[in-house]
């Protein structure tokens, strides 16, 4: 079973619209067609962006939300990063690399490409929504 991380703006974006990352969320992650590797930094960081009042203007948000991160609480598998990476210029991002490499998930799926400007980082390919979707997504 392939391993993900996901980024913030991940499941942001699957809560907000009817994209690409709606479909690895609701099709993938929350069937679990896949494995979500989450540390505890990076759960809180999703916990503190979907709070934000800018998302309130969205309609059934953080009802919305509140289903999806407790789910995501139920079937993640949580890990310890037991080393600190400073690799990213936007030092708020490398507890994903510290996941990256505790976990050596299969891929680190973000919307951010201008952080994220490495392809891959020890055992994870890191990559947009889209491009997941149309070439690595598992097959049913």
């Amino acid at each position: 079973m392939q391993k993900l991380i996901l980024d913030t703006n991940i499941i942001v974006s699957a809560l907000i619209s009817n994209s690409i990352p709606t479909k690895i969320v609701y099709e993938l992650v929350l069937n679990q067609k896949v494995e979500t590797c989450l540390s505890d930094e990076i759960f809180t960081e999703y916990i503190e962006v979907i709070n934000r009042e800018k998302f309130s203007k969205y309609s059934n948000f953080k009802a919305k939300a509140d289903i999806v991160l407790n789910r995501l609480r139920e079937i993640s598998k949580f890990y310890i990063p037991t080393q600190k990476i400073e690799i990213l210029n936007d030092i708020n991002d490398n507890k994903f690399m510290e996941l990256a490499a505790e976990s050596s998930a299969d891929y680190l799926i973000t919307g951010n490409i201008l952080d994220f400007r490495i392809t891959d980082f020890e055992d994870t390919r890191i990559l947009t929504a889209r491009k997941y979707w149309d070439y690595f997504k598992p097959e049913k």
